[in-house]
């Protein structure tokens, strides 16, 4: 299926990250890491909203209690946006102040699953975190320096955790009481053409990564066969959501920072928000649990 991209936000994005769709409002939501924003994008209109988060805010995922849990720095939180606030909800790794939440999904029992990272991209310090609405446990999946993803497979069996710098996608089990199995390699990227960055699986299980440095979003089966490569018109390309009203958009997020100043030249459009159409309709992303509901 050819892909028509087709811009529709040139915000330029620092850090552009974890696109999640919200069927209830038709909407979509991401973030600007670095800029500490959260932001909407309503296809109706084409306006983008943003709220300033207090802390780098990694991820923002639609909850069941009508509001939805954020990734900060400093921990999760609830976000409110008709009043902007960000309540502390629980902490997260408070004997590592150097490290960050960087990504997330939900899965089909609304536990959210997400990882964290050395913000400085030097230590082995990153974990994958499940969080079921009451508290947060770290996993027994073996800690690497950017952690990226986590996705899940539509039964919620398999969770797609991604080494960023070490060019994997691992492929993990997943027991029926959210313990982890052993890892085994799904997807090894080939370095020249760019770092597996965040990862979501559509309804029949395709796996789908943006190429930080590699110009595109791939989308590989369910057995790690490439399906399919989308060209973006930036290099560094983070997530993929699958959105819209028959989930057949998607929405990839992008990032300008650490581009030097010819390559901005080069690129006007890093950092924005780009959609194409996919052949293969995405999972409706579960509400998370919130504790509250």
């Amino acid at each position: 299926m050819h892909a028509e991209v087709r811009t529709v936000w040139a915000g330029g994005a620092l850090l552009g990250e974890g696109p999640a769709w919200d069927a209830r409002s038709g909407t979509l939501w991401f973030v600007d890491i670095k800029r500490r924003l959260v932001l909407r994008y309503e296809p109706a209109s084409g306006e983008v909203a943003s709220w300033s988060a207090p802390a780098q805010v990694g991820w923002v995922l639609p909850a069941d209690d009508g509001r939805f849990i954020v990734g900060l720095q400093s921990g999760l939180a609830r976000f409110d946006p008709v009043t902007g606030a960000f309540d502390p909800l629980a902490d997260v790794e408070p004997d590592l102040p150097g490290n960050r939440l960087n990504d997330a999904t939900v899965g089909p029992d609304g536990v959210i699953w997400f990882g964290s990272m050395d913000d400085g991209e030097r230590q082995a310090s990153g974990r994958v975190h499940r969080f079921d609405g009451r508290r947060v446990t770290a996993t027994a999946i073996a800690p690497v320096t950017i952690t990226n993803g986590p996705g899940l497979s539509p039964d919620g069996r398999t969770l797609y955790h991604v080494d960023t710098l070490a060019g994997v996608i691992h492929a993990i089990p997943v027991a029926a009481d959210g313990t982890t199995g052993p890892a085994r390699e799904f997807v090894r990227i080939d370095p020249t053409h760019g770092n597996p960055d965040g990862v979501t699986a559509d309804s029949a299980g395709n796996v789908w990564v943006g190429l930080w440095g590699g110009w595109c979003a791939r989308c590989y089966a369910p057995g790690g066969e490439l399906r399919r490569e989308v060209r973006l018109p930036t290099a560094n390309v983070t997530k993929v959501a699958l959105g819209g009203a028959h989930l057949k958009t998607a929405y990839v997020t992008t990032a300008s920072i650490g581009l030097a100043e010819a390559a901005l030249a080069a690129q006007p459009e890093a950092g924005g928000l780009f959609a194409f159409e996919v052949d293969v309709p995405g999972q409706r992303l579960p509400l998370a649990r919130s504790g509250c509901a």
